[in-house]
């Protein structure tokens, strides 16, 4: 039997040739297209500042040392590119053209008040960056229960550049206050010690926190607080001052807000019987404005000669010795109608009321005895 031999097929080799000198041809068109693609973009954002869309996901977002940037409140695109530009961060370009990309970005209707932190770039970048960055707020406390003194103290510890001379200052300048507020109450006394009574306690985010901008917000806090009962009760200017000085001996005498109204109540009692006061907290004022602080008010601490030494001269002191909370203003406004005509703290911080000095001196007894 004969032997078979395998079968051979021809191996074409100039067809596949043929197909693999397409496929290199067609690379080869695609690499150059690509190539021409980015040549031309490149051309297109170095030379018009133009830059195509494409480059969103192809540029990485600068990264480098950054500088902080203020974006005061009610800004336009115009006047935030302005800023960026003062504040050394737009850099190889022109507020207009930065402005122009903002609007481009949409962040004409969204650009808000704060400090920006972006590395200095070009007015493309410079938009890009933004386009993702939430602005950063400075935080201001005004405590209740604070004199002008520490009032004073507590804000130039959060920020230098509010010490006295600016504190002062924003408090007497009138443009700080709702136009509304001076409308309706005619005027506020003209001392600056009477005008820190109108701050609302509160913790305030900031765009720059200066003494004008903490008196801004807190006053405008304070009269959109109250002054739609102002309104409504139809109070006087006298009535709301009066108020201001009953609202911060409240805050300093009570500890527990629950007693406000009732303390008022007292005070209001007290007033309309020509009796004194007696209260220890504007015997402590009298000694901080002569430069003494008292942390317990002695027998001998009394005889202080001072309009607010309330155991010595009837009536009300000539002004509020502190910075009132939201209770112990509305306490003041709307007082209790009670009979009590003493009170004495106990040990937990709330107060033993009475009709009488009788009952009074059982409840100071029984406060000494522990019972």
């Amino acid at each position: 039997m004969q032997k078979k031999t395998a079968r051979t097929y021809p191996a074409f080799p100039k067809k596949r040739q043929g197909r693999r000198g397409r496929r290199l041809l067609f690379s080869g068109m695609i690499l150059f297209l690509l190539v021409f693609i980015l040549a031309a973009a490149g051309y297109s954002s170095y030379h018009q500042k133009v830059p195509a869309s494409f480059w969103e996901y192809m540029i990485p977002i600068p990264e480098g040392e950054k500088v902080s940037v203020v974006i005061e409140q009610g800004m336009t695109a115009s006047q935030a590119a302005r800023a960026f530009e003062i504040q050394g961060a737009l850099e190889n370009g022109t507020p207009l053209e930065l402005s122009k990309w903002m609007v481009k970005f949409g962040l004409d209707r969204k650009i808000r008040a704060g400090h920006y932190s972006v590395v200095p770039s070009d007015p493309w970048n410079l938009a890009r960056q933004l386009r993702t960055l939430k602005p950063a707020l400075l935080k201001a406390q005004v405590l209740p229960g604070l004199d002008i003194f520490a009032l004073i103290d507590s804000l130039e510890s959060q920020d230098r550049k509010v010490n006295r001379e600016a504190v002062s200052q924003a408090l007497m300048n009138k443009a700080n206050y709702p136009p509304k507020m001076f409308e309706i109450l005619a005027s506020l006394p003209e001392d600056e010690y009477t005008r820190a009574a109108f701050l609302m306690p509160e913790t305030y985010m900031l765009v720059d926190r200066t003494a004008d901008e903490i008196v801004q917000r807190a006053s405008s806090a304070w009269w959109n607080h109250w002054g739609g009962f102002i309104t409504d009760h139809r109070l006087t200017s006298k009535d709301v001052q009066e108020a201001s000085i009953v609202a911060s001996m409240v805050e300093r005498e009570v500890l527990h807000d629950a007693e406000c109204r009732t303390v008022a109540g007292v005070i209001h009692n007290r007033l309309r019987k020509d009796m004194l006061l007696q209260i220890d907290a504007t015997v402590v004022y009298a000694w901080r404005l002569k430069g003494r602080k008292l942390t317990r008010v002695l027998n001998k601490d009394l005889e202080i000669d001072s309009p607010y030494n309330t155991y010595k001269y009837a009536g009300l002191p000539p002004r509020p010795i502190c910075v009132p909370g939201t209770e112990a203003w509305g306490a003041a406004l709307d007082p209790e109608f009670n009979d009590y005509l003493y009170y004495v703290a106990g040990r937990d911080g709330y107060h033993h009321f009475s009709k009488t000095f009788k009952e009074h001196r059982a409840n100071i007894k029984q406060i000494r005895s522990g019972n």
